[in-house]
């Protein structure tokens, strides 16, 4: 295997301070834990120390801190993790490392010291700039909190990405658009806005259920979704990704692009997921869930996860699902197991509706080709 063959890893920090209703994560509450937290990040390194065993020597593009809320995280161990990853794989040049954050003035407290631990990229889930929204997201910080860590991230990180969602249950399109405006003058150069949807099991799905929370129809999310594009473009933002829009391409998520561009990325932490490309073919890893079973399994086994080969079909299919997220699009010769060429029939009907571009190398949907992107993928892979 060739040693500049490029890989992420992503670290899975469980711990919330509150479990949002929206979220369908593998999250737990924050809650007298220490003994725990500590036990997990001893399992964390253990387990970056056998799956550099199983991916031999790799060019490392990006190590990601996500949950969960790893700004919760003690600065001390997540410099041990940047270390060990960064000794263990050879770091890019241009190395990313990520951190997601939530913007209480608490979490704020500790920008610096995560910073000095290696962290150059916060990821920042302001989620909205309305308390009353704030309040029905569940969120545990308000818009002058939310202000204010923007402004002490933008000083301490060289990178800052922000987190919005939008069509939320009675949002006005007017009311959005103010609302984008007032975050784009706040400085970021990475936006994530984030249309709500109801998973299943949370508890926004049992509010819908019970006729308690009432979301957009599809007309008005369409609505929402044309102005986002409208003034994060007029701002100078690319929409490179369905739902990331970057201030020119040094500003683009490196870490999420080793995803849609169908890289190999090292999961580890709780319920985190891998793919590694070995001698026997590209694998998918699914760690434990459980803390206490991922934890027991690193010190039993070695690895904290269990892995299933993909077939060429299956790893087909991935790339159709995440490359058609992005600008790029998807080469057709990754695609050649579910028979997609320039040339084919479901292409060529779906370049004549509009959905895909006319690219004789690429597959890449058009704007109206975002706005049905499930519905045009599942067309494309059957």
């Amino acid at each position: 295997m060739s040693e500049a063959a490029p890989l992420g890893v992503y670290i899975h920090w469980p711990y919330c301070a509150r479990i949002c209703p929206y979220c369908d994560f593998n999250v737990v509450r924050d809650r007298g834990r220490t003994e725990e937290q500590a036990q997990l990040a001893d399992a964390i390194v253990a387990d970056l120390v056998a799956q550099r065993a199983l991916t031999g020597p790799r060019r490392l593009l990006s190590i990601f801190f996500g949950g969960g809320t790893p700004s919760l995280m003690d600065p001390a161990q997540v410099a041990r993790v940047i270390e060990t990853a960064r000794g263990l794989w050879s770091p890019a040049d241009d190395l990313e490392i990520s951190l997601e954050a939530n913007p209480t003035d608490a979490e704020a407290g500790r920008f610096e010291a995560l910073a000095a631990a290696g962290v150059a990229r916060l990821s920042l889930g302001v989620q909205s700039l309305h308390d009353e929204a704030l309040a029905l997201l569940g969120r545990n910080h308000d818009a002058g909190s939310a202000r204010r860590a923007i402004a002490v991230a933008a000083r301490t990180f060289p990178r800052l990405s922000v987190d919005l969602i939008y069509a939320r249950p009675g949002q006005k399109v007017e009311a959005w658009r103010a609302e984008l405006e007032a975050v784009l003058a706040l400085g970021p150069e990475h936006v994530s806005p984030y249309q709500l949807t109801i998973e299943t099991g949370t508890a926004f799905d049992r509010a819908v259920g019970r006729g308690k929370l009432v979301v957009p129809d599809e007309d008005l999310a369409h609505d929402l979704f044309e102005t986002t594009q409208a003034v994060l473009e007029a701002a100078g933002f690319d929409a490179y990704e369905v739902s990331n829009h970057a201030r020119g391409e040094a500003a683009r998520s490196r870490h999420n692009l080793v995803y849609w561009r169908g890289h190999d990325y090292v999961g580890v932490g709780p319920g985190a997921h891998g793919r590694l490309t070995l001698a026997d073919g590209r694998i998918a890893t699914t760690a434990h869930r459980r803390i206490a079973d991922y934890v027991a399994a690193v010190r039993d086994t070695g690895l904290g996860f269990e892995r299933e080969t993909l077939s060429a079909s299956e790893a087909a299919e991935e790339r159709l699902l995440l490359g058609l997220r992005i600008d790029e699009g998807v080469a057709f010769e990754d695609l050649a197991e579910l028979g997609l060429s320039a040339a084919a029939a479901k292409v060529r009907h779906h370049v004549e509706l509009g959905l895909l571009a006319d690219d004789p190398r690429r597959l890449r949907a058009t704007r109206a080709g975002r706005l049905v992107l499930d519905r045009l993928t599942g067309a494309l892979a059957t």
